[in-house]
């Protein structure tokens, strides 16, 4: 692609140090490539795009919730449906909810109060009988688990006990066409990348094609910087092609995002650590403190090896934000706002994680911002659902979707892995 260059050649381009450039890649604000002898590679329209941006010369990439005109015949069953993300996502891209399955007491009220025509069961996966239920997708972001391999090659039976068991004892039970399965990219490695193959297999034995590829919702709408898993399987019988979300050449920020966003309860630190935070400024961490501070906030964890980025961390304005966790004022990944020094509140995170100002979170606190922070951000189940429904039309928009193939497949694999 001639518009592809190197850190050096982009700074010189744009007049900005290759340092700034680097600055840039590190906080996730711009997409690196690959060379053919792996030098790492840059598109150069989007650089300039994001350096108008911050020098304020740009059209603003307004934060919103995507939400399609058309409605599709397409229906789906949603397992570990959590707060609502995904569901809500795919309605907005036009797919229809046959069922949404979650144990979480909290997050059923929150589904059924905000959808009451929603079919949301609650309760324990396992005993959800979907024998004679038609759908043509299964979507699931189960847990990541191990599998007691106990030497054996491992098939269906041998993975019961597990929330992937039920996942895929639905899809054998519904035979949808597509199934999705969504999960932390840190599934790629775990247990040395045994359990993904593992999940694979199954999914093969079930009668199922399946490709996987690692999304980040920054470049998909999403004013936050999260990566996600995501795992398709077609049924054998049907020649559609694999598509993913293709990533957008912009960002949104945190300001874009949080402008009017509005109020609600939130956590609030102890006075000691809010003394603290308030000496860092937008976008730092505890290394930012004089060190004599950074002995007594780290402790013992600053004789300790490790970056630690996300303690005594305050967001910044410019940017994405960090990956949301289910609490904004742990220790270990501390979420604190740009300006005020406080943690962020349940509707920043829900802002965050774009779902719609109106949607309701029932529970503690403590509990909505668990909801929020395990969700898959609306936005991104847009994108996702879209790409599902041209999988099933058979019509792909290039411009904002991409087919894989095995091979690509594999090499993603591999390069992740460090083969």
């Amino acid at each position: 692609m001639n518009n592809l260059c190197t850190v050096s050649e982009a700074a010189v381009q744009i007049g900005v140090s290759a340092d700034t450039i680097r600055r840039w890649d590190k906080k996730g604000l711009i997409k690196v490539n690959r060379s053919d002898l792996n030098y790492r590679l840059f598109d150069i329209n989007e650089i300039k795009r994001l350096h108008r941006k911050i020098a304020g010369n740009h059209d603003s990439n307004n934060y919103k919730i995507l939400k399609s005109r058309n409605k599709t015949k397409y229906t789906t069953i949603e397992l570990f449906a959590g707060a609502g993300g995904t569901a809500i996502g795919f309605e907005n891209a036009g797919l229809n909810h046959v069922l949404l399955n979650e144990w979480d007491k909290n997050a059923v009220e929150t589904l059924k109060k905000n959808k009451p025509h929603w079919n949301v069961i609650g309760g324990d996966i396992a005993k959800v009988n979907f024998r004679g239920m038609k759908a043509d997708i299964v979507q699931g972001g189960f847990p990541c688990q191990t599998f007691s391999y106990a030497g054996k090659k491992m098939g269906f039976e041998d993975v019961r006990g597990t929330m992937f068991f039920e996942f895929a004892r639905c899809v054998k039970e519904v035979k949808p066409k597509i199934a999705l399965g969504e999960n932390v990219r840190g599934l790629l490695r775990h247990d040395n990348g045994r359990t993904l193959a593992t999940m694979v297999k199954i999914m093969e034995d079930l009668g199922y094609r399946v490709e996987y590829r690692v999304v980040r919702s920054q470049y998909l709408d999403v004013p936050q910087k999260r990566e996600r898993l995501i795992i398709l399987a077609v049924r054998n019988d049907l020649k559609i092609p694999f598509i993913f979300p293709k990533e957008k050449d912009y960002t949104i920020s945190l300001k874009e995002a949080l402008k009017d966003c509005p109020k609600s309860a939130g956590q609030e630190y102890p006075e000691k650590k809010k003394k603290i935070l308030e000496l860092i400024s937008p976008g730092g961490y505890w290394r930012d403190l004089p060190e004599n501070l950074q002995k007594e906030y780290m402790g013992a964890s600053f004789y300790m090896g490790g970056g630690k980025t996300g303690m005594a961390r305050r967001l910044s304005w410019d940017e994405p934000s960090l990956t949301l966790t289910c609490s904004p004022a742990q220790k270990q990944t501390e979420r604190c706002h740009p300006k005020e020094t406080r943690p962020l509140t349940v509707r920043e995170y829900a802002r965050i994680q774009t779902f719609p100002d109106n949607w309701q979170f029932h529970g503690s606190t403590a509990s909505q911002y668990k909801q929020i922070g395990n969700a898959v951000p609306c936005n991104l189940g847009y994108h996702i659902g879209k790409c599902l429904i041209a999988m099933l039309d058979g019509k792909l928009d290039p411009k904002t979707m991409d087919v894989i193939t095995p091979e690509d497949t594999q090499e993603t694999l591999f390069r992740e892995m460090n083969f």
